[in-house]
């Protein structure tokens, strides 16, 4: 049995949960986080993916905070690195999924998808996503920057 006080309660949590969701759609973030995150590229090390053409998991005692986002690397070498250029070493499109943006949509990036292309990194949403990007990536990027920011306000 549940009692009228109990009602109210789970009437403001389902109201507040609402609103949540409600609010997160509406804007989103300039970098794409997991839900109830707040690291880019799920923690991944976006240097790495220069300089040793490998994802590579990055370490909470490496971080930064840049686009009110965290960002995390293996080691203080890489943070210096992104400290000095961060717009070169983040991933286009705040880390969303370049194909999505293409089209004009937003969905995670998935770091174990990327590309690098004219010294700049591309994530995707999974193998499948990737394999279309990569037909057509030149054509997508340039779709994809006209879209940008507009996907996500």
């Amino acid at each position: 049995m549940i009692y009228a006080s109990q009602q109210k309660i789970l009437y403001s949590l389902f109201i507040s949960l609402l609103m949540l969701f409600s609010f997160k759609a509406m804007a989103k973030s300039p970098v794409y986080t997991a839900l109830f995150s707040d690291i880019a590229v799920s923690g991944y090390d976006t240097v790495a993916y220069f300089t040793e053409g490998k994802a590579v998991k990055g370490s909470d005692d490496y971080s930064i905070e840049y686009q009110d986002t965290e960002w995390r690397f293996k080691n203080s070498d890489n943070l210096a690195i992104f400290k000095a250029d961060p717009a070169k070493y983040a991933p286009q499109y705040g880390g969303y999924c370049a194909w999505a943006v293409a089209n004009n949509d937003t969905a995670k990036g998935d770091p174990l998808q990327w590309t690098l292309l004219n010294g700049k990194l591309y994530l995707n949403y999974d193998a499948d996503i990737q394999s279309k990007w990569l037909k057509d990536k030149e054509a997508l990027i340039r779709t994809a920057d006209q879209n940008w920011p507009g996907v996500i306000q």
